[in-house]
């Protein structure tokens, strides 16, 4: 149930910082709402997380998620371009929260 808790976070993590940027500065009501209720949703349920897996555990995958499908939202979504060295940046993101799910005991499985 953690990791569906750490999930909820990860896409209001993902919803949040989306309507941030769409709300140009908070100048734009409906996506500044959004934002502060997606954070308070992401917020919510880490908290939740951290009373099952280790803090540095659910961090990694919380943020190492949230920033690799928020480069794929930013690039499709915002017109953002990504070059090579973002897409292997990104890649080792990817990769390393494998490896802590993967082959980690500290992952609280």
């Amino acid at each position: 149930m953690h990791y569906l808790f750490l999930v909820i976070a990860i896409c209001g993590e993902i919803v949040g910082t989306s309507a941030l940027k769409a709300s140009e500065g908070f100048t734009k009501v409906g996506p500044s709402l959004l934002a502060v209720l997606g954070y308070v949703v992401a917020f919510y349920f880490l908290s939740r997380v951290l009373q099952v897996v280790p803090i540095g555990v659910a961090y990694a995958i919380w943020s190492g998620l949230g920033i690799a499908l928020l480069t794929v939202i930013g690039y499709f979504l915002f017109d953002q371009t990504l070059d090579f060295a973002a897409i292997l940046g990104l890649g080792l993101i990817v990769a390393g929260v494998v490896v802590l799910q993967v082959f980690s005991s500290s992952a609280g499985h």
